[in-house]
């Protein structure tokens, strides 16, 4: 799956990689627990969208730091969504359950959402200002590797 997607942005690598300054792409997704979500809807709200799989060794732990920071700071405005890119939506759902985590996870078979974001690792993640605007763009691919997301967000927040 992790090649598949690999092999699926290769053309959006090559692409300048989303960067901070610019729109964040709507989508609409539908959640593991099956409501869509819409990005769009958020304005006025800071949003760390996070792009993850299940073969992703690193995606756990950045996972649960999300959602910790996610606990902390939702009372200020801020939402995650954790968006999946699996093939396998079963092997997705398997995967979030043995987390139990509060954030949402967003489920992206095919792909058009990794790509408008233009996901070129796992994990890789967006920050999005009230007005919709990245901020920030991170990418930790070592288990372990802290995303040192917290000040960033906190800025946005305060803003």
């Amino acid at each position: 799956m992790f090649l598949s997607l690999c092999a699926t942005l290769s053309a959006t690598a090559a692409d300048k990689a989303l960067r901070a300054g610019q729109p964040a792409p709507d989508f609409a997704l539908r959640t593991i627990g099956g409501p869509n979500v819409r990005l769009s809807e958020q304005r006025g709200e800071v949003v760390v969208v996070a792009f993850w799989s299940s073969r992703c060794g690193p995606c756990r732990a950045h996972l649960k730091e999300l959602d910790t920071l996610h606990a902390g700071l939702k009372d200020q405005g801020l939402i995650v969504y954790a968006v999946n890119v699996d093939d396998d939506i079963r092997a997705a759902r398997e995967f979030a359950a043995g987390l139990s985590l509060k954030i949402p996870f967003l489920l992206d078979p095919g792909k058009g959402v990794a790509r408008a974001y233009r996901v070129d690792s796992l994990p890789m993640m967006f920050m999005i200002d009230r007005l919709g605007i990245v901020r920030g763009v991170r990418r930790d691919d070592r288990a372990g590797a802290p995303s040192n997301a917290d000040a960033e967000v906190r800025r946005l927040l305060a803003q």
